[in-house]
């Protein structure tokens, strides 16, 4: 299993990088648009739907994202951010508002079907796309406080860890091990700070965006996590061998993706 693990995410990394930093714009959102047709298909089977209901849901959201990007260029470049404005409010409002509630209650996906399924790939998909447009490695920054938050919340908590944070949802994650993510993300944010060029937040929001970005990521890998017990699954899919699936590896960037291109929009950020 180790080293099915470790194979996926070399061959995941090598076509990552390559991808993030020479596509065009254009070509990188239509990857994306691919890469979100795939969380659609397996967001589907979180609802237990047919086969050919899963390939439809997932097609369709594939297209619509590059039917976006075709018909609206200034849009995923980043040229008017703008204009996603309500987009990424609105996926603000699920995330702090909604989800909290979703998962103190148990709702069932059932319940939001396709509609929660798009607002859970959509903001992701337009965000990872608009961010691109800072530069490749500002984004590449951007994921990899999330990795960090993931790998320090398991560490911290497998060493700390006493205090179960969602026994009924996700029964290895403690308060511990999100206490540690978020020390080291204010750490890594904070070592990166001086570098955020025409964005100058005072510390105290800085230290508090990066708390709630960690806060946030927590939050969608407890509802994907939430959705999978309840659909009796381990993994979104196999598509990924070692690793689960799609969303299994961005359940986290689905949440706080957008909340950073709200902040960004928000605090007057221009492409690069």
């Amino acid at each position: 299993m180790l080293k099915t693990r470790v194979i996926t995410a070399i061959v995941l990394v090598a076509a990552l990088l390559p991808s993030l930093f020479f596509l065009s714009q254009r070509h990188w959102a239509l990857l994306m648009a691919g890469v979100a047709g795939l969380a659609a298909w397996e967001w589907g089977g979180l609802l237990r739907w047919t086969s050919w209901r899963r390939m439809a849901f997932g097609a369709g959201v594939a297209l619509l994202a590059a039917g976006v990007t075709i018909a609206n260029p200034g849009l995923v470049d980043g040229t008017v951010p703008a204009a996603a404005l309500p987009t990424y409010l609105l996926a603000a409002l699920f995330w702090l508002v909604v989800v909290p509630l979703w998962l103190r209650r148990k709702w069932s996906a059932v319940m939001g079907g396709p509609l929660v399924g798009l607002l859970v790939i959509l903001p992701a998909w337009l965000a990872i796309v608009q961010l691109r447009s800072l530069g490749p490695a500002v984004l590449l920054a951007i994921l990899a406080a999330v990795w960090l938050a993931d790998v320090a919340a398991y560490f911290s908590g497998k060493a700390f860890g006493r205090h179960k944070l969602a026994p009924g949802i996700s029964p290895g994650k403690t308060w511990e091990g999100a206490v540690g993510a978020g020390v080291a993300v204010l750490v890594y944010g904070l070592a990166l700070r001086p570098l955020a060029k025409g964005v100058e937040p005072s510390l105290v929001l800085w230290a508090a965006a990066l708390v709630l970005l960690t806060a946030v990521s927590i939050l969608g890998d407890l509802l994907e996590s939430l959705l999978k017990r309840q659909a009796g699954l381990k993994d979104s899919s196999a598509i990924l061998p070692g690793h689960g699936g799609v969303l299994d590896r961005i359940d986290s960037l689905t949440s706080t993706l957008p909340m950073v291109a709200l902040l960004w929009i928000l605090v007057g950020g221009e492409a690069k």
